[in-house]
């Protein structure tokens, strides 16, 4: 954790609480911590110059906005070079049913989440966005039936220290 900011147990609460509820005022994430609302602003600041805290989110729920099909596509690029993968890179994220983009290791070198309005929809997508750029070798289709949030992100736990030997 070369990179990584001096957290102590209330900075990793106030993380925690935020990432639960980015919404929370500063004087119900004090009052949930043990801070008065000013030093707990001040916390949060330190944390948001640390770079701890890059922003905030807005979740949609895709199906409510007409993309009731959401799927991951496993894309093969070939050759993988630099002057090939920029231009894709960008294309794919200015895709409308794009929703993230990864680049990978392993026999797949992106994996891409997409929300569609249907079967016809994606295999439109696979075909026109996809399969038709030179670059692109081969795409495998996973669709998702059920997808849930995970967290809050905290640092790993330090290792507990060791006693000199024969302890």
């Amino acid at each position: 954790m070369a990179d990584s900011v001096r957290l102590d147990p209330v900075d990793l609460e106030i993380l925690r609480l935020l990432q639960n509820d980015a919404r929370a005022t500063y004087r119900d994430l004090a009052a949930a911590v043990g801070l008065a609302p000013s030093t707990c602003l001040d916390r949060v600041a330190r944390l948001r110059r640390g770079g701890l805290i890059l922003g905030h989110a807005l979740r949609l729920d895709p199906a409510k906005l007409g993309r009731s099909l959401e799927a991951l596509l496993s894309v093969q690029v070939r050759p993988h070079r630099r002057e090939l993968i920029g231009p894709f890179v960008e294309r794919i994220r200015t895709l409308p049913e794009s929703r993230a983009l990864f680049h990978l290791t392993g026999p797949d070198d992106y994996l891409v989440h997409v929300a569609v309005t249907g079967t016809a929809d994606l295999q439109r997508l696979v075909l026109d966005e996809f399969t038709s750029r030179r670059e692109v070798a081969r795409v495998e289709t996973r669709l998702i039936f059920q997808q849930w949030s995970c967290g809050p992100l905290l640092p790993p736990e330090a290792p507990a220290p060791e006693g000199p030997p024969g302890q």
